[in-house]
């Protein structure tokens, strides 16, 4: 999700007659003007729209169009793990209402429009870039994580939502066989990768919440730049090892030394390759001593992080292969799939 917001894109159009009605149905005082939309311009997964009539505002998220994967893109669940995350980390947008597929189709619910600046692959022209700026965005990235992770979920529902013991274990086997679902083109050393994995499952750590998809562009800062006042994208939040969060998140922090695949792979290079953005290293570092956790096993999530990653593009390039959708953005990911299996393979040998 990102600030900027386009005409919606043909084949993604949404049945705003429906949508207004059920507004209408089960939100009061709504203004007396047509329902009007846009669409955020990024994301490559779930569909996210703007809303608006007069001066309300809200979003709408729902799933991609044409077949997903299973137990993928649930809307009821992110819906229900936002009413229990939003009280204790306000970043996270309010859930207003959710829908079946009754109403357009598909499933969709009804959140907080929140406003501020999102960062991916540039800044705005009235920024005045600094290292030191770019030092103070990777340090509010390093705490609203170690913020997150220290809330007591045993005082949500995502006590009864969620299955932390095991975490790892059922991780490590269930993207193994997501990968073998959405299989292609054959790599080089994906059987070993896959093997190198279970045989190195560590014990999982006190679990916490977990984002899942932590990374820059799914963040949104007041306009100061100060400070976090947005988070999207719940869609595979759990409780379970925060590590595993952590390597998720490493696995999309991209520096300056990164292969330009790497870099460019999901598009524009982004900017934390600019001068005094946190390495990789620097940033488990601070995470690990804001936390307190033990890092001495990180290899393995980065490992699993970076092959996780391939198979989310895995899933989203065999959409595009077979034809479940057009959108041409996604026909070259399967170079970029290969090469974050590589990543996988050279991290499975490093220690840190």
């Amino acid at each position: 999700m990102t600030s900027q917001t386009i005409p919606v894109r043909k084949g993604e159009e949404l049945d705003l007659t429906s949508i207004e009605k059920f507004l209408r149905r089960h939100l009061d005082d709504l203004p007396d003007e047509p329902l009007k939309v846009k669409q955020f311009s990024v994301g490559r997964s779930n569909l996210t729209y703007e809303l608006g009539m007069g001066d309300w505002e809200a979003v709408l998220r729902r799933p991609p169009l044409g077949p997903v994967a299973p137990k993928a893109h649930d809307m009821e669940r992110e819906y229900r793990v936002l009413k229990e995350i939003h009280p204790h980390f306000p970043a996270a947008p309010e859930p207003y209402l959710l829908a079946d597929a009754d109403v357009i189709g598909s499933p969709f619910f009804i959140m907080e429009r929140k406003k501020g600046m999102v960062l991916d692959t540039s800044f705005p022209d009235d920024v005045v870039v600094t290292e030191q700026l770019c030092r103070s965005i990777s340090e509010t990235m390093v705490d609203s994580l170690v913020s997150l992770h220290s809330i007591d979920y045993t005082q949500t529902r995502l006590k009864e939502m969620t299955k932390p013991e095991g975490f790892m274990e059922r991780q490590v086997h269930g993207w193994i066989k997501r990968y073998d679902r959405s299989h292609t083109d054959d790599i080089h050393g994906v059987e070993r990768l896959k093997e190198w994995m279970v045989d190195h499952i560590p014990e999982s750590n006190a679990a916490t919440i977990i984002h899942y998809d932590y990374k820059l562009n799914n963040a949104m800062f007041t306009y100061d730049l100060r400070k976090m006042n947005g988070l999207f994208d719940w869609e595979m939040t759990t409780v379970g090892d925060p590590l595993a969060d952590l390597g998720a998140a490493m696995s999309y922090w991209i520096e300056a030394e990164d292969s330009e695949l790497l870099k460019r792979g999901m598009g524009e290079e982004p900017i934390t390759t600019n001068p005094g953005f946190m390495t990789r290293d620097e940033f488990i570092d601070a995470y690990a001593t804001k936390s307190g956790r033990d890092i001495s096993n990180f290899n393995f999530y980065m490992t699993f992080a970076y092959f996780k990653l391939a198979v989310i593009c895995q899933q989203i390039y065999y959409r595009w292969k077979k034809g479940q959708t057009q959108d041409e953005r996604f026909a070259n990911l399967n170079k970029f799939v290969e090469n974050l299996m590589q990543y996988a393979l050279l991290t499975a040998e490093r220690r840190i």
